[in-house]
């Protein structure tokens, strides 16, 4: 433990120095000290101070290195700077990591069996392995933040031997590629059930024109989120573009903004919308696709989500004969081949219509 004293000396011109000594002790010995002098004792006193504080900060992150994975957790949880910038699924698995035996582990002390043992947990309680394979990758991130943001020994590169084998053995797997979309009967039923939505408002509640969003999100290929943080001021009208801030891209989080042209009906639906705030769309993202889901429920469509909406949109656009170029400028996607993979092979028997089979 540190402490200090402070001794009062006399100069030969008959003035007093004050000098502050810092000691640490351990079992009973000083393992630790250090001095300076200093002309007021005051000025001495408030040095002793910090400088004990320093060292018993100091000597608390030395003894604990390695902490369990839930204070590991709970760290991240708790740095702002950190979880401001951290998407909602993230925030979720991270809280969930929390409760689960995992978070009992010390930092430095993980082990490819523990890893194994959490996923069988997971499966064992209904998680599928592209679910599984989040946990693996954000428990990742975390602990590969440990030592340069907290001081924290973590055993982070067990990583690299684990997810070779838990992918073998079927615990994690990349997620099934979709490729769902809403057939015409389906995007009719789904418009009469919304419409039906919008006409049943309770005092009070605001009317969310689920039509018009639903068939800009197709026209457009947008996310719901891009949707609803549309702004008049960024509308071109001359060139019926519109600038979309901040499209999600993997490589970078923010500042990626994009011209978008406004293709088929998507610009008259804009143009019909009132200017009663400076969002085109000044609606809840969440709020959009709750309503979307709850009609999609109430009709008994299966594993349709509104994200497939913009599927749909880039398939049709592929249907028209536009190219992935064409497309990529419409979607967003910086790795065309990402909608090579995805949106090309959608409906392999819709090339038969080029060749009038």
């Amino acid at each position: 433990m540190a402490s200090f004293t402070i001794e009062k000396r006399a100069k030969a011109n008959g003035d007093f120095s004050y000098r502050c000594t810092v000691r640490v002790k351990e079992n009973g010995e000083i393992i630790h000290r250090e001095s300076k002098t200093f002309s007021k004792k005051e000025v001495a006193r408030t040095w002793g101070k910090v400088r004990c504080d320093a060292i018993e900060h100091d000597s608390v992150l030395k003894s604990n290195k390695a902490v369990s994975i839930g204070n590991l957790l709970n760290l991240y949880y708790e740095d702002t700077d950190l979880w401001s910038r951290t998407g909602r699924t993230k925030r979720y698995v991270i809280c969930m990591l929390m409760d689960c035996d995992i978070s009992k582990i010390k930092s430095d002390s993980l082990k490819t069996s523990d890893l194994i043992e959490h996923c069988k947990n997971r499966r064992a309680s209904g998680a599928g392995p592209s679910t599984i394979y989040q946990d693996i990758a954000y428990l990742r991130s975390v602990m590969k933040k440990a030592a340069p943001v907290w001081n924290i020994e973590a055993n982070c590169h067990i990583f690299e031997e684990a997810v070779p084998v838990l992918m073998e053995m079927g615990l994690v797997g990349k997620s099934q590629r979709r490729t769902r979309r809403p057939t015409e009967n389906e995007l009719d039923k789904l418009k009469d059930g919304l419409l039906q939505r919008m006409s049943y408002r309770p005092n009070g509640m605001i009317r969310i024109p689920f039509i018009d969003i639903l068939d800009f999100s197709i026209l457009t290929c947008m996310r719901i989120g891009e949707v609803c943080k549309l702004k008049w001021d960024d509308l071109n009208a001359d060139h019926k573009t519109i600038l979309v801030r901040d499209r999600k891209d993997p490589r970078k989080k923010e500042g990626n903004h994009m011209i978008v042209p406004l293709l088929g009906g998507s610009f008259d639906i804009v143009m019909r919308q009132p200017k009663t705030d400076e969002l085109i769309f000044p609606y809840n993202s969440r709020s959009v696709s709750a309503g979307f889901q709850r009609v999609r429920n109430e009709l008994g469509i299966a594993d349709l989500r509104y994200h497939d909406l913009r599927r749909e949109g880039a398939s049709r656009l592929f249907e028209k004969g536009y190219s992935i170029e064409d497309v990529a400028q419409v979607t967003g996607h910086r790795n065309l081949n990402i909608l090579w993979q995805v949106y090309t092979q959608l409906f392999p028997h819709k090339l038969h219509d080029k060749f009038g089979d």
